[in-house]
């Protein structure tokens, strides 16, 4: 076991990574300070929202097929259960598999358990999700409360592994712990490579793990012109099959943001190389994704062959897109390397990109040689002069929207996408991060934009009549990123 598994948690991005929440200026420059601490993790003088650790953990762990979860917490942590169980059944049905629903449990900590502690109702919770689901693992979900009263969840779970016989894979996903929530991501990643994921004697040449979210069966058709098949992970997946994950010849993911951890540990500690070329969102990326696929899988001599038959393919009706949108304002509001891949698809449609906001900043990654994404998209569409870094902050975001007037925005979380209509503007919401993938993602996003693009229309009528909650000295400061460069009012 290396030193990073041995840990009992995963170190935070902010110092692991070197991430940030803020930054304000031109693509460039922030590409440039990879690896640097030019820029560093600053403490918000005031914040308007935010996300949770706990909830990032949630998208990995709540969606494996045959295993269980106790959110070890008071019930306001457990409130997104419901949502949950809606993706679990309604992705699974997308991608023409067997639905499912989510099984958790909340073991529901009272004020007296966060004075004297709250390990007996962790153990109660455990048995109970062992008695009502009877799962082949059992993920333990820690949070603010029981992580700043200290309950030793890693304790009990050795204690109760014997007990109960199947592994239980405590998740460090305090949400105060990190001020980026994608460490969230990592955490759940940590537990599963650290508690479940076991050598393999052999690999699956023809086998590619595709770190995604719940999403549709995109990979297959991409990968299967190679002759080679998805080992999606790890939403909808069973346990066995994430056990198996170092069978496959090599990792690939959605976006860095939520691959960077598990992929470099993949390579690091069981030989699975990670595929270091952006993902496939673009047609160059597509390219240059496939390229190194196929020298892991011993597939390079038929990959030029595909790439210029996909190009082929998609021509025509890539053309047609581009007459329509060529020229047309896009903003771009994701999450970090996710935002530089929407990038890659918009600019390829021939649209300006007047401004992309990601929520936070990685400075570094996981795994020496990986391509720099951000770097990357300006290299592919030149200088981003409106880029920023924003933790899903409306009224930040807001006057950004105000400033750059887009005629278009994508937005990859869908209580943002609100701003934008509010403002007139079409808002489109990339929740599903697998359908702009690949040669086919390009087109489909085309033909998103342009039937939002009819919006437009009725969304100018309701902004006449909208108004925002912010007072007027806001409203008439120029600077979204006034309070981060150390004003005050």
């Amino acid at each position: 076991m290396s030193d990073r598994l041995a840990q009992t948690e995963v170190t935070i991005r902010e110092n692991r990574l070197k991430s940030i929440i803020y930054y304000s200026g031109k693509a460039s420059e922030l590409a440039k300070a990879e690896g640097t601490e030019k820029f560093v993790c600053k403490e918000r003088s005031y914040s308007q929202c935010s996300d949770c650790a706990q909830m990032t953990a949630s998208t990995i762990t709540y969606f494996v097929r045959d295993a269980a979860v106790v959110v070890h917490s008071p019930m306001g942590c457990f409130a997104n259960t419901p949502l949950n169980d809606t993706q679990f059944r309604n992705s699974a049905i997308e991608r023409g598999e067997q639905p499912d629903k989510v099984r958790v449990i909340c073991s529901n900590i009272s004020e007296k358990d966060t004075v004297y502690g709250g390990t007996n109702k962790l153990r109660e919770a455990i048995n109970e999700a062992k008695k009502r689901f009877n799962p082949s693992a059992i993920f333990v979900h820690s949070s603010c409360a029981t992580g700043i009263v200290g309950d030793d969840i890693e304790g009990v779970a050795l204690d109760m592994q014997e007990e109960i016989g199947i592994p239980i894979i405590p998740v460090y996903c305090e949400g105060f712990k990190s001020k980026i929530w994608s460490s969230g991501f990592d955490a759940a990643y940590h537990g599963i490579l650290k508690n479940l994921v076991k050598e393999q004697p052999e690999k699956n040449k023809k086998l590619v793990n595709v770190f995604n979210f719940l999403g549709s069966d995109t990979f297959t058709p991409l990968l299967g012109k190679l002759g080679l098949k998805p080992n999606y992970l790890v939403p909808l997946a069973s346990v066995d099959r994430i056990s198996r994950m170092p069978e496959a010849a090599c990792s690939a993911h959605i976006c860095e943001t939520l691959g960077t951890y598990v992929s470099s540990v993949l390579e690091s500690d069981f030989g699975v190389p990670k595929v270091k070329s952006p993902a496939p969102f673009g047609i160059s990326w597509t390219d240059n994704w496939l390229r190194e696929v196929a020298k892991y899988t011993g597939t390079e001599d038929k990959v030029e062959e595909v790439i210029e038959s996909e190009h082929r393919r998609i021509a025509p009706e890539l053309e047609r897109l581009r007459e329509k949108l060529s020229g047309k304002k896009i903003y771009v509001f994701a999450g970090d390397a996710y935002a530089h891949n929407v990038g890659s698809v918009v600019s390829d449609l021939g649209m300006e990109i007047v401004g992309i906001t990601t929520l936070h900043h990685d400075m570094q990654d996981d795994t020496e040689g990986t391509e720099n994404t951000l770097e990357a998209l300006v290299k592919k569409t030149g200088e981003i002069e409106n880029f920023s870094v924003c933790n899903k902050q409306p009224y930040q975001v807001l006057k950004i929207l105000e400033k750059l007037r887009p005629d278009v925005m994508i937005v990859r979380h869908m209580n943002m996408t609100i701003l934008g209509g509010k403002l007139g503007i079409p808002s489109l919401l990339e929740g599903e991060t697998n359908i702009s993938a690949g040669y086919d993602g390009i087109i489909t996003t085309g033909k998103r934009l342009l039937a939002l693009i009819e919006t437009k229309g009725i969304l100018k009528t309701l902004s006449e009549y909208n108004e925002f909650p912010y007072t007027k000295w806001w409203r008439e400061e120029e600077d979204p990123f006034y309070f981060e460069k150390g004003a005050k009012q």
